[in-house]
């Protein structure tokens, strides 16, 4: 498929800031303009070490070099909204694009732009995250009420209804491969039977919470970040237990949360303007407040030492390095 390549420049701004943090862990922050109003939305590190971003609003996937600063925009289509990206076992970039209703992959080595269309009676899904269970099959959400699943040998797309209709946003594996996601309006969990597609909804304690996304430790625990409530929970599957914990702040507003390779759970606050830690170990909050307003971070992702926040209200990209 013809695609259209930019390339443009942009200053990174080189000054690391050292922060006030965990006596094991302090961190490090450095952040990269990317070009204006591109909306990044999700962020993806590769294994190159150059990183990914969804520029929502102008129809393109970016391509961040941390070394230099530089950016590379790989122009889609008119009409195209990309929004979640992640890398898959083959290091390609994946694209929700809720513009065309399909999975998109883009090649890592060429660039070359592959769609995977949904079916067409599937109507208007506003596709949001997608994940990769351990047989190499990508899964994915859509807002009005669907999830679905991608074959990228064969190509095949298929589509569920979620039982309890609207609300499927973030979606993530386990290492072991099972996929969960998170309903926001729906205000649950929900696994997935990777065979035969059924979901299984799974309730936290409190009502009306509007999980939003979900990210699975080292030990199989699905940590969810709770956008009503302003919470931090924890489910363990084998137990059914539930743990809860509340931002700090007169209003948080959760929105992203990762868990980094050491089991310690970051989390973006757009109540707070902030990126978050916390240690599960002492059960402390650890806030990193932009120097932005408006940062609206709505993804974290990262590699071994690293966090990776797009600040899609401020068209910056910005990396927490620890553990250094």
């Amino acid at each position: 498929m013809p695609h259209l390549s930019r390339l443009v420049a942009a200053a990174a701004v080189a000054a690391m800031v050292p922060l006030a943090a965990m006596a094991a862990s302090p961190v490090k922050i450095q952040s990269y303009k990317v070009p204006a109003g591109a909306h990044p939305h999700d962020v993806a590190p590769a294994p190159d070490g150059s990183v990914w971003y969804t520029a929502q609003h102008q129809e393109a996937l970016g391509r961040l070099d941390p070394a230099t600063g530089e950016t590379r925009h790989i122009f889609l289509g008119d009409g195209w909204r990309p929004h979640g990206v992640i890398v898959g076992p083959e290091g390609h970039a994946w694209i929700t694009d809720g513009g065309l209703n399909a999975m998109v992959r883009v090649d890592a080595r060429t660039e070359r732009v592959d769609v995977f269309r949904l079916p067409a009676d599937t109507g208007y899904a506003n596709l949001n995250t997608a994940a990769f269970d351990n047989n190499g099959i990508v899964w994915f959400t859509g807002q009005p009420g669907i999830y679905g699943r991608v074959d990228p040998a064969s190509g095949e797309v298929t589509v569920f209804r979620a039982a309890q209709g609207r609300g499927p946003y973030g979606i993530s594996a386990t290492r072991d491969g099972r996929i969960f996601y998170a309903s926001l309006a729906g205000s649950h969990i929900a696994e997935i039977n990777t065979v035969s597609g059924e979901a299984t909804v799974i309730e936290p304690p409190t009502p009306s919470q509007g999980a939003r996304r979900v990210w699975p430790d080292s030990t199989g625990r699905v940590w969810v970040s709770e956008w009503n409530s302003g919470q931090l929970s924890a489910y363990t599957p084998d137990t059914g237990a539930w743990q809860t914990w509340k931002l700090p702040g007169d209003r948080p507003k959760t929105y992203a949360v990762y868990v980094d390779e050491t089991d310690v759970i970051w989390l973006s606050d757009f109540g707070a303007n902030a990126v978050m830690r916390f240690d599960p170990k002492t059960e402390r909050f650890e806030s990193f407040v932009s120097p932005r307003n408006g940062a609206r971070v709505r993804q974290l992702l990262g590699r071994d030492g690293e966090v990776w926040a797009p600040e899609s209200g401020t068209d910056t990209l910005v990396v927490y390095r620890y553990g250094q």
